[in-house]
C-alpha cells in the first residue's frame, strides 16, 4: 500500500507541478489561470493535451515548441520534479482521512512556496492571491489546533514588525525596506509560526539575505544597485520551521 500511494503522490505532484508552472508564467502578468489555454508564448500554437504531459513532453519535444522551436525553458520539468519528488516523500503512509489531509496541507503549502519563490526571483513581486491561499491554509489549521493568542499574536507582530522596520528605513534613507508582498508573507506566516517562531524567521530571513547579498556583492556577480528579492530568504527559513521542524530546533542550538 506504502509503495502504491507513493507511485500516486508523486503521480499528483507532477500534474499539480504542471498547473505550478502556469500560476509562475501568467500571475505576474495578471493573466487568468483558466482561460485562455495554454499556447506558446512566441508563436501563440495552442499546446494540446500530449504537449502537455509532465517532464515527458518536454523529453519528446526535446525541449522545443513543436510550432516555431523555440526552446522551452528548462524551469518546466524541473518545477514538475521538484513536486513529484516533494509528494513522493511525504506521501501518506496508509489511505486514512487524517493521513491525506495532512498530505494536502504539506504539498499545499511547498505548492505555494515553490510559486512565490521563483516569481519572486524572476519578478520581484510576490503575489496577493498566493498570499490569501496561505493565509487560508495557516489560518484553519492555527484556528484549529491553537489558542487565539497564538494565531492573532503571531500575525500581529509577523505584521507589525517588518511594518515598523521599512517605515524607519524609509524615514531615514528614504528607500523602501521590504516590499509590501514581504510584509504580507511576514504576517500570513506568523499566523501559522507564532509569535517566536515569527521573529525567529524574521531575524534569521534577514541574517541570510545579508549574507548573500555581501556574496553576490564581493563575487560582482550584482551591483550594489540592483534589488535582491527578499521573498526568497523568508521561504527558505519559513520552509526549513514547517518542513524540517526537529532539524531547525536542533540547528538553532548552534546559534548563539
Amino acid at each position: 500500500m506504502n509503495a502504491i500511494l507513493t507511485v500516486f503522490s508523486i503521480a499528483f505532484g507532477l500534474v499539480v507541478g504542471s498547473f505550478l508552472n502556469a500560476l509562475i508564467y501568467r500571475l505576474p502578468r495578471d493573466i487568468n489561470v483558466a482561460h485562455p489555454r495554454s499556447s506558446c508564448p512566441n508563436c501563440k500554437k495552442l499546446i494540446y493535451w500530449y504537449e502537455n504531459i509532465p517532464v515527458l513532453s518536454f523529453i519528446f519535444l526535446r525541449g522545443k515548441c513543436s510550432g516555431c522551436e523555440t526552446k522551452i525553458s528548462f524551469q518546466y520539468p524541473l518545477v514538475e520534479l521538484v513536486a513529484g519528488i516533494f509528494a513522493g516523500l511525504i506521501a501518506p503512509r496508509d489511505l486514512v482521512l487524517i493521513e491525506v489531509l495532512n498530505f494536502l496541507f504539506f504539498f499545499g503549502i511547498f505548492s505555494a512556496f515553490l510559486v512565490h519563490f521563483i516569481v519572486d526571483i524572476k519578478h520581484q513581486i510576490l503575489p496577493d492571491s498566493v498570499n490569501i491561499y496561505l493565509l487560508i491554509l495557516f489560518f484553519i489549521c492555527s484556528f484549529l489546533i491553537h489558542p487565539w493568542t497564538y494565531w492573532l499574536i503571531g500575525g500581529a507582530v509577523g505584521l507589525g514588525f517588518p511594518l515598523l522596520v521599512s517605515w524607519i528605513f524609509y524615514l531615514l534613507r528614504g528607500e523602501v525596506g521590504l516590499g509590501g508582498g514581504d510584509i504580507k508573507l511576514y504576517a500570513v506566516l506568523g499566523i501559522y509560526l507564532g509569535p517566536f517562531g515569527i521573529i525567529q524567521n524574521i531575524f534569521l530571513s534577514c541574517f541570510l539575505g545579508a549574507i548573500v547579498g555581501l556574496i553576490l556583492l564581493a563575487s560582482k556577480l550584482i551591483k550594489r544597485e540592483n534589488p535582491i528579492p527578499f521573498g526568497p530568504f523568508i521561504l527558505i527559513i519559513g520552509g526549513l520551521q514547517i518542513f524540517a521542524d526537529k532539524w531547525f530546533s536542533h540547528l538553532l542550538r548552534y546559534i548563539p
